[in-house]
């Protein structure tokens, strides 16, 4: 039977996928198990307060630090706030926009307290972004910290559905003033396990961003399958890490997991590597999410640097070069534990253990979740073949009104993009994303074998490969490298370049074109665009290049 939806306002329910395009669901650890009834903040919250933990830190700040009842109390009050105020009901999408700080996560709690619909979005969005995502989710209501508003308030004439916006942390904001006389009591609504409460956004790498719809019950199941079965914290932990709250690898890391555990996180608005590394020694956390870049880029910069706090360091977004585990190892005794997730399935579903790490694989399957290799007929593909990778648990994919869920889903299985095979211990090696594998002369090659191979150069900071069109081969490789401060850009370079990737890989794959840029376009969350290189590629710059 159906469980009854607490929400009033339909949308959400009315716009997902039918039931048979959906994945199939499988709750195959006792920790996954939840009932039918469920609102997930009651659990990551309001829990600990019953049970006597209220005074433990739970979010910290650069300057302030909020124990778990002191969340609780500001949580209860922008949830009477939305209610009283704005009239919100349960369903009401509620868009949020902030960088990372702890207003954010009391306003990103208090929402779906009150039975409503977050939608997170990154800092560095502008006004036509916004608006997409306020006309595809139908959003009434926005809560924005005062330093981001001018974009959204240019959003408003590409956005009729937006109707109201609040903000706070700054001069003319409202929200702390009606916080002031809000109750400090709110019961959580009583919403349905399968209730949606959030929808995330894809980072756009591959184009148009598709919105993926998460139950309650979703937010405690990347608790319980990755962080808990995995990562392991204990309420000793402190968190910190560079993803944004809206990418939903920086929402599990730097609050679900955390929260889940009784543990506490540190929040920076700014997190580029030399504040991350500031961070850590200034507020010795013990576990670090981010992505690979950043963790390259803090070797370079780590000369002094006290991170003997650190006890996990987990990485996602991107594949982990084995060059950059390997430096970090002989930097900080650390092995990064690599995962890979996607915003359809909310957080990491295949990762790598601490004392089992093989460098170069993104590890074994997190209990709870299945995954196997699939051919482009759906056949299983035996161990050591390449081919797609299909994942299905308690997790998946549910686009909101997008018929690109058809592509995404098929058999009950959800079709990530990617492309890995396994070898004969279970573990995954990521070749390429699926559209990004390469033919040259009839060879299949994976960008990311090149880049790694290029990685272990000592001049090359970061790069990026991708397959352009040539007349004889149908494709050649072409790198884009950015070299480390006084490399210089010349053809001698680009040649040892060249006979280095050579000598680590079979020759046929090395980059017969290279071209050296001061930075890679990467999205907020340090995804590297591919389609933006590529388009690169069409306008050829003044640049050095090999053919």
């Amino acid at each position: 039977m159906e469980t009854i939806s607490a929400h009033i306002d339909r949308f959400a329910g009315d716009n997902l996928p039918p039931r048979e395009q959906w994945p199939e669901f499988r709750f195959t650890l006792p920790a996954l198990q939840y009932p039918a009834r469920l609102n997930c903040v009651a659990e990551l919250l309001d829990r600990h307060v019953a049970e006597g933990r209220g005074d433990r830190p739970c979010l910290i700040g650069p300057d302030v630090e909020w124990s778990y009842a002191e969340l609780l109390d500001r949580v209860n009050r922008i949830a009477h706030v939305l209610v009283r105020d704005f009239g919100l009901v349960p369903g009401h999408r509620v868009l949020l926009r902030s960088a990372n700080n702890p207003m954010m996560v009391a306003c990103y709690l208090a929402a779906l307290k009150a039975g409503a619909v977050v939608v997170a979005t990154m800092p560095l969005l502008r006004a036509k972004e916004l608006a997409f995502m306020i006309e595809k989710a139908r959003i009434g209501l926005a809560i924005c910290d005062a330093k981001l508003l001018p974009d959204l308030e240019a959003a408003r004439p590409l956005a009729p559905a937006l109707q109201d916006i609040l903000s706070f942390g700054g001069d003319g904001a409202d929200l702390e003033a009606r916080m002031a006389s809000a109750p400090t009591e709110f019961a959580p609504v009583d919403t349905a396990a399968e209730d949606i409460c959030l929808i995330g956004f894809t980072s756009g790498t591959t184009g148009v961003p598709k919105g993926t719809m998460h139950h309650h019950r979703d937010l405690l199941a990347i608790c319980d399958a990755y962080s808990g079965q995995v990562l392991q914290p204990n309420e000793s932990d402190r968190f910190i890490g560079s993803p944004p709250l809206a990418f939903t690898f920086g929402l599990g890391g730097l609050v679900l997991f955390p929260m889940r555990a009784g543990a506490s996180t540190v929040l920076l608005e700014k997190a580029s590597p030399p504040e991350l590394l500031d961070g850590i020694e200034r507020f010795r956390p013990t576990i670090c999410f981010t992505a690979p870049t950043a963790y390259r880029a803090m070797l370079g910069q780590k000369a002094g640097r006290d991170l003997s706090s650190l006890r996990r360091c987990v990485s996602a977004g991107e594949a982990l070069p084995p060059a950059t585990f390997e430096a970090w190892r002989d930097a900080t005794g650390i092995e990064i534990t690599e995962g890979i997730g996607a915003t359809e399935m909310l957080h990491i579903f295949i990762a790598s253990r601490p004392g089992a790490v093989r460098p170069g694989a993104t590890g074994t399957v997190v209990p709870g979740y299945e995954a196997k290799i699939v051919d482009a007929g759906f056949n299983t593909l035996p161990d050591g073949e390449v081919g797609r990778l299909a994942v299905r648990g308690p997790t998946g994919c549910r686009y909101l009104a997008d018929d690109r869920q058809r592509a995404y889903v098929q058999d009950g299985w959800n079709v990530t993009g990617d492309t890995y095979r396994r070898d004969a211990d279970g573990y995954f090696w990521y070749q390429a994303r699926s559209d990004d594998m390469i033919v040259s002369s009839g060879y299949n090659i994976a960008g990311p074998e090149v880049e790694n191979a290029l990685m272990t150069h000592p001049a090359v900071q970061e790069c990026g490969v991708v397959g352009v069109p040539d007349p004889d081969r149908g494709q050649i490789v072409k790198a884009y490298v950015v070299l480390k401060p006084g490399t210089p850009a010349n053809a001698e370079t680009l040649k040892a370049l060249q006979n280095h990737v050579k000598a680590e890989i079979a020759p046929y794959k090395y980059p017969r074109a290279i071209e050296f840029l001061d930075r890679l376009p990467r999205t907020e969350t340090g995804k590297l665009q591919r389609f933006q290189l590529r388009r690169i590629a069409e306008t050829p710059a003044a640049a050095v290049k090999a053919s």
